[in-house]
């Protein structure tokens, strides 16, 4: 039986959104650091999922229920499962030297003249291997801030390259929570996703790199150590895994061992009590994004129910009112968009508009792998370029810099907005197709 639409329904939605910006914003007046992020996402959605529970017309117990199945949805349990392999990874990886092997193997290979691009590739390949774009910029940045000193390079120049790196990894990277995010919300496999994504992302790369190789001047690269290859071997395993297209849990299961085998076999003090602790840190390390993927899970099922979803896109559909595939596309960039800017969290923003986005995809019959790039791209492009942003303060406060000049070299997420707008514009999508979203 259809749902009738119900602005009224997405009042918890309102609730959390002002909470996690009011909050922010507040914050962000008073001069806290990483303002948007002292109030953490999953406990801001509790008093809207208590909203969503009172304002149903159901009884108590039913309208229970309908968040316990939206919290238990098999997209639900199978994204919190990647997650929490991802998050294994990538702390046994970085315990056992991983993330630093690569940040010395990228630098051992760059040319004098091209410091700028290369500190785009090295974030690209750290990001894509991580899965998190934060991830790569706490450890880049310190890097980079070095090498800028070293090399005379524009300290704001040295930020907007490695966060363009970083988010071009992030938007790529098959065990990103933002890419997890968008291939379960749309129904899609990682693989197909990943082969739409690139072929939009890889040409504003190509220009990113022009850009940075341009305003790169000749200098001295700073001294390396001798390149550690098996250390950097499992991050190269699970990227030549994930293209192949293996299942995403196999992939990360191998990042796993191969991880703890080089610890173990190169690190004498690594043992196996310590691999299991830093198996265990990575899982403790998602612990947000799993609470807040269950939780707004079933506050997605409550507002679906009672119409919330539906008056989003009759809503929607009243802006695109042409039943084209540009148009819904166009309506997909546009919603993510306007939800990340609101929440200042690109996985978040994806998790609360990604119900409605494949309503969407369904109506315009667009594919569901076009569907959850463009879900991810947007939300890429928005977290790049948000002076408010986790990822822009961090770069910003390692390299002593506003995030305002951050912003104005985020050189990557600019390329990439029009990149996908053209590609919405010139390329025609696929006819929505029944995927099994086996990732």
């Amino acid at each position: 039986m259809p749902v009738s639409p119900s602005a009224k329904a997405l009042l918890p939605l309102a609730m959390f959104l002002t909470l996690f910006i009011g909050v922010g914003s507040y914050l962000t007046l008073q001069g806290v650091d990483f303002a948007f992020y002292q109030l953490p996402a999953p406990v801001a959605a509790l008093p809207a999922i208590v909203l969503a529970i009172l304002l149903s017309k159901e009884k108590l117990n039913k309208a229970i229920e309908q968040f316990i199945h939206g919290v238990g949805h098999s997209d639900i349990i199978a994204m919190c499962l990647i997650y929490l392999l991802a998050g294994a990874f990538a702390a046994v990886a970085k315990a056992t030297g991983g993330v630093d092997a690569t940040v010395n193997l990228g630098l051992s290979l760059l040319p004098p003249s091209l410091i700028l691009p290369g500190m785009f590739l090295i974030a690209g390949f750290i990001a894509t291997a991580m899965g998190t774009s934060m991830g790569t910029i706490a450890a880049l940045a310190p890097v980079a801030l070095g090498v800028a000193d070293a090399a005379g390079i524009d300290h704001a120049l040295a930020a907007g390259a490695v966060l363009s790196g970083a988010m071009f990894g992030d938007n790529l990277s098959i065990i990103s929570d933002t890419t997890i995010a968008a291939t379960r919300s749309q129904g899609c496999e990682m693989k197909d996703k990943f082969k739409e994504n690139i072929s939009i992302a890889l040409p504003a790369a190509l220009v990113s790199l022009l850009v940075f190789s341009s305003l790169s001047s000749p200098s001295e690269v700073p001294a390396t150590t001798e390149i550690e290859w098996f250390k950097v071997l499992p991050y190269l395993t699970i990227l030549l895994l994930a293209v192949s297209g293996l299942n995403v849990f196999a992939v990360l299961s191998i990042g796993i061992v191969l991880a703890g085998v080089v610890g173990l076999t190169t690190l004498d003090e690594y043992s196996i009590t310590q691999y299991s602790q830093d198996i265990y840190a990575g899982f403790g390390s998602m612990q947000e994004i799993f609470l807040l993927s269950m939780l707004i899970g079933g506050l997605s099922a409550l507002m679906k129910h009672q119409g919330g979803l539906a008056w989003i896109t009759h809503s929607l559909s009243k802006i695109v009112r042409s039943s084209s595939h540009k148009s819904g596309e166009f309506g997909i960039a546009l919603l993510v968009s306007l939800v990340n800017g609101c929440t200042a969290n690109n996985t978040v923003a994806i998790l609360v508009s990604g119900s409605i986005a494949k309503d969407l995809a369904e109506k315009h019959q667009i594919c569901a792998k076009r569907s959850a790039s463009i879900l991810d791209i947007f939300s890429c492009v928005t977290q790049g370029i948000l002076p408010y942003g986790a990822q822009v303060l961090l770069a910003g406060s390692i390299l002593k810099l506003s995030p305002i000049e951050v912003t104005m070299h985020s050189y990557y997420c600019f390329a990439l907005a029009i990149a996908a707008i053209l590609t919405i514009i010139l390329k025609p999508t696929k006819v929505r197709e029944t995927s099994s979203a086996v990732a």
